[in-house]
């Protein structure tokens, strides 16, 4: 799949982010979502997708980096996952009360 795999996952990725941020939370797993109130539902939609929509970017990112310089990709790689990784985390604490 090599280089073109980071564009396809990047783009579904980025998808269920945009999914995730417009309220319908259905692909975020049951467990993940089961503490989280109907009122807070829209608010905990838009960090989750936000925070996924942060990782499919650094994806995409680093398939357009390909072409230009290798030595850099890890970087984008790293950095993005980490930060939509905090952002997921964020709002599992403080929607779903803890990540589980």
């Amino acid at each position: 799949m090599g280089d073109l795999g980071l564009l396809i996952v990047g783009v579904f990725i980025i998808v269920i982010g945009i999914t995730n941020m417009t309220g319908n939370i259905s692909t975020i797993h049951g467990y993940n979502r089961r503490k989280v109130t109907e009122e807070d539902r829209p608010r905990y939609g838009k960090v989750m997708g936000f925070g996924t929509v942060v990782i499919g970017l650094g994806l995409v990112l680093a398939y357009f980096m390909t072409f230009w310089n290798q030595d850099y990709v890890q970087y984008v790689l790293i950095s993005s996952c980490v930060i939509g990784l905090c952002l997921i985390f964020y709002a599992q604490m403080k929607y779903n009360k803890g990540i589980f």
